[in-house]
């Protein structure tokens, strides 16, 4: 008869596998710092490999396929609802949403979207490979898959992958070859090489030469980084310098609207900075006028119109167009002298319940009160600001996360962007880690075409992020006030990832996925 355990104690493999649940819940929520650290918002690369290697390491530990996916669907749970738990600020704070139904929307969403990393990894347990290189390499084919769908399906919401906490790493000059979807795919290698290290393999010889090897290239790529980008990659052209004006009103989000608070502080503020300000360009934020141009008060824009028909400067400012019977837009104007034809720019990745509204869930907005319906859609590849030699591309909130949509415009490195402007809105998220996650990704969208961005927001982060990801200059967040600063834009060759991800968008990196899994598949099928 078996002997009766000790009352309190469990048997040693129940014990073991609530250390591996606990240990990937936790991870789950360090890959979520890894992106912005909550003690100062900087990305922390290390952290994120760390993460993915105790993930890695529960789902090699799991003794089927089908635990494995529910380990790894707790993980990406904890990871994504860590990620942008502030959307329950936009829901109930902004949205009146009651507070237990914001939470479970945060935690439903994250929930689906872990879905995909536990179908995908759940099918690498299953797989059993027995070589550690190869099952390194398949388990990040996976996780790429998983990161793409993410990325792509239900229009995609790709906020918070895993190579968005690379971005001041080595890992970083990948960026300008593969993306951000490749940094992360390369960390997922290096994770899953982690997780199966063993103690036993310092006494063979060919684990140190792996080692040296390792350590040279990730020196090599470490020296990389932190070079000059002229003297390790390709030369570009470069214009003039553009003297810049980014203005950051810091209305608030629950007054920006209301038309007897927000809207004339706005319009009174907006209007005298754009007249008073001296700088060849001046960037008002997403909607820093908050009114269409019918509602605004009599001859309003005609006379922002003449002020900057007549100078030496530019203007791009935020602002809703259209009507009811052609449907509205979220847009960028642009104001300059002798302009053929007024410039405008018009959202073309809209939010979803923000800016268009899901099929079947006209219910949800209803219930969150939402005052928007349908916005119309810009084109992908819309032309550029031509202005004082530059071509300025804008972006509008987090159409900067889609870096192969950015990337239609670099399809001929003629006519390619020498400046990318970012028009934010992030109020919606009160004083959360967004507007730090959020600059990350700007950052990234850098390190992936070697151009600037520059960034005008509500409540930050308003700043000037140079070809190298580097943050030139930049506004306290929560402030209102005028970023002064100069931008030098690029021109000339293209980098390898805006000359394929122009041409074949995110196809290639699927093809990569896909085959790099059918080999793990071929090898596992030879085996048995």
């Amino acid at each position: 008869m078996q002997a009766a355990l000790p009352a309190g104690r469990l048997p040693a493999h129940r014990f073991s596998s609530a250390l591996d649940w606990l240990g990937v819940a936790v991870a789950g929520v360090a890959q979520a710092a890894s992106l912005a650290w909550p003690w100062g918002g900087q990305p922390l690369w290390w952290l994120q490999l760390l993460s993915l290697a105790l993930l890695g390491r529960g789902v090699l530990r799991a003794p089927t396929g089908r635990r494995a996916a529910a380990l790894t669907w707790l993980f990406a749970t904890a990871w994504l609802s860590g990620t942008f738990w502030w959307l329950f600020i936009s829901m109930h704070t902004y949205g009146g949403l009651a507070a237990p139904l914001a939470v479970a929307a945060v935690v439903g969403l994250a929930a689906f979207l872990g879905s995909y990393y536990a179908v995908a990894l759940g099918c690498f347990r299953a797989l059993a490979l027995e070589n550690r290189w190869l099952a390194a390499i398949v388990f990040a084919a996976f996780w790429l898959l998983a990161e793409l769908a993410r990325g792509v399906w239900w229009t995609g919401f790709p906020w918070g992958a895993g190579g968005y906490a690379h971005v001041d790493g080595p890992l970083a000059v990948l960026a300008r070859s593969v993306g951000v979807y490749g940094v992360g795919f390369v960390a997922a290698v290096l994770a899953m090489g982690i997780a199966q290290w063993r103690w036993a393999d310092l006494r063979r010889a060919r684990t140190w030469v792996a080692l040296a090897l390792v350590g040279v290239v990730w020196a090599g790529l470490f020296a990389q980084r932190h070079c000059a980008v002229e003297l390790c990659h390709t030369p570009m052209q470069r214009p003039a310098t553009l003297s810049l004006a980014l203005l950051q009103g810091n209305i608030p989000q629950d007054e920006k609207f209301q038309p007897g608070t927000g809207v004339p502080v706005a319009l009174r503020w907006y209007e005298e900075q754009l007249k008073t300000a001296t700088a060849a360009l001046v960037v008002a934020p997403e909607t820093a006028l908050p009114l269409l141009p019918q509602q605004l008060p009599r001859d309003y824009l005609e006379s922002l119109t003449a002020h900057y028909a007549r100078g030496g400067q530019a203007a791009l400012v935020g602002i809703p167009l259209g009507n009811r019977d052609l449907g509205y837009s979220n847009s960028v104007i642009g104001l300059a002298p002798d302009q053929p034809a007024p410039y405008r720019y018009d959202k073309h990745h809209l939010v979803p319940f923000g800016e268009f509204i899901p099929p079947f869930f006209r219910w949800f907005t209803e219930m969150m009160n939402i005052p928007l319906g349908d916005f119309n859609r810009g084109g992908i590849g819309q032309p550029s600001f031509a202005w004082q030699g530059q071509r300025i591309a804008p972006n509008i909130c987090y159409e900067d996360l889609f870096g192969e949509e950015i990337g239609a415009n670099f399809a001929d490195p003629a006519r390619a962007p020498t400046v990318l402007v970012n028009f934010s809105n992030i109020g919606w998220f009160g004083d959360s880690l967004a507007i730090d996650q959020h600059l990350s990704i700007s950052r990234m969208r850098t390190l992936e075409f070697e151009r600037p961005m520059v960034r005008a927001t509500n409540t930050g982060a308003t700043a000037v992020i140079d070809h190298r990801g580097v943050v030139t200059h930049r506004l306290a967040p929560h402030t209102r006030g005028v970023l002064l600063a100069d931008v030098v834009g690029r021109s000339g060759d293209v980098t390898p990832f805006a000359w394929w991800v122009s041409r074949f968008a995110l196809w290639p990196l699927w093809a990569l996925g896909g085959l790099l899994v059918a080999l793990g598949v071929a090898v596992r099928r030879r085996a048995s």
